[in-house]
């Protein structure tokens, strides 16, 4: 069973040195992930803030980074935090990251992997 799934975000990560982060790596979600950070103060005075802790335990790696804070979360462009909790939904949900298409032009069906942005364009 695969746990851990690369993924490209759109825009990328940018840290204080200017570097750009953009392949990372989430593993699937426990229970535990889930539960946890319902005791956060942070979550629990702004329950909008649930995805951020949510995030900052499932994506181990990115770019050079091994290991992510909520604060690597919160400086996330608005796209890339719309791409990881739209990747950690399809993840944890199906178990992959493929999804099932219809090419408009012939009406074949086939899988397209939805870890990267851009990749179709």
């Amino acid at each position: 069973m695969q746990t851990e799934f690369p993924f490209t975000l759109p825009r990328g990560f940018l840290d204080e040195e200017g570097n750009l982060h953009k392949e990372g790596v989430m593993r699937l979600a426990t229970a535990y992930d889930e539960i946890a950070p319902l005791r956060d103060p942070r979550v629990q005075a702004n329950p909008g803030y649930l995805v951020i802790i949510l995030l900052s335990r499932v994506v181990t790696k990115l770019g050079t980074l091994n290991q992510l804070s909520p604060r690597h979360i919160e400086n996330l462009f608005s796209a890339d935090l719309a791409f990881l909790q739209d990747f950690y939904r399809q993840i944890n949900e199906h178990g992959h990251t493929r999804l099932l298409v219809t090419c408009p032009h012939c009406n074949n069906d086939f899988e397209v992997e939805t870890n990267t942005v851009g990749e179709l364009e």
